[in-house]
């Protein structure tokens, strides 16, 4: 792995017993974004879930990249102790999991991949810029209230259930203002180190998981043959009437592919 200075991870650990497993959210999210499938998971797992650096409660840093993220990863799990895992993560979260894989697989028992492929994304096809143009078009000292800030966002962001999620980060400060909790600074400025593909030691070749939404695009069958030449043992799961938030769309039918994955990963 390419040495970077890492950044102190904040966490919220949910059990104390049984296998270890890391949780990694997705762009824009946190931690709790995963706290009620967390939460089941840790009936039978050690379950850690982890705010990735410029998100949640995470120090801020103007370096936002793969390496660097699965650095700060790796940093953590040094620092609590932990040898190895099984990893889940989401969408960037989940391309931070293939980083550990592909260049640090020793660390890693299994990896499920949610909604994302080991490739290189077109920027105008995900419309994460729409929803970058949009926290950047609130003025954020006249906002009075989390219903203002929605209609604002509502001229740039069409769905309401993106907004909701976008608008997890908005804080207020001491003085009662609004602030952003991420770093959008960084998060735009690396937009592009954000869409690349994880950099690759060798394959990974132990259990892999993708679970993918029916109705996403982020994992198509053009992708089949670049995950199955850097996950040789990976199985795609396909959960339908879903989109790429598919844990909480379908958190229910999430839960039971990750369960059955993970319960034959750790016999």
């Amino acid at each position: 792995m390419i040495k970077t200075r890492t950044v102190n991870l904040a966490f919220r650990q949910y059990s104390d017993s049984g296998p270890v497993l890391l949780v990694l959210h997705g762009l824009f999210g946190s931690q709790s974004n995963w706290g009620w499938h967390n939460k089941q998971l840790a009936q039978h797992f050690q379950v850690y879930g982890l705010d990735l650096r410029n998100h949640g409660d995470s120090p801020h840093d103007d370096n936002l990249d793969y390496p660097a993220m699965a650095a700060d990863v790796q940093a953590f799990m040094s620092e609590e102790g932990i040898r190895r895992c099984h990893l889940l993560g989401h969408s960037m979260g989940g391309k931070v999991g293939m980083q550990l894989a592909l260049t640090v697989p020793e660390l890693l028992d299994s990896l499920t991949v949610v909604d994302i492929a080991p490739i290189d994304y077109d920027s105008k096809a995900d419309g994460h810029l729409q929803v970058i143009a949009g926290m950047r078009a609130l003025t954020l000292a006249n906002i009075k209230s989390r219903s203002e800030a929605d209609k604002q966002l509502s001229a740039y962001i069409e769905d309401e259930g993106t907004r909701q999620f976008v608008l997890t980060n908005l804080q207020k400060d001491a003085q009662g203002g609004y602030r952003w909790r991420l770093n959008l600074d960084a998060i735009e400025n690396n937009y592009d180190r954000l869409r690349e593909a994880p950099e690759v030691v060798a394959p990974f070749s132990k259990p892999t998981l993708f679970i993918k939404g029916a109705e996403s695009n982020y994992i198509t069958a053009d992708h089949e043959s670049e995950i199955k030449s850097l996950f040789p043992m990976a199985e795609v799961k396909i959960i339908m009437g879903a989109g790429h938030w598919v844990h909480a769309e379908k958190p229910q039918a999430v839960q039971k592919v990750v369960n059955d994955f993970l319960a034959k990963s750790s016999a």
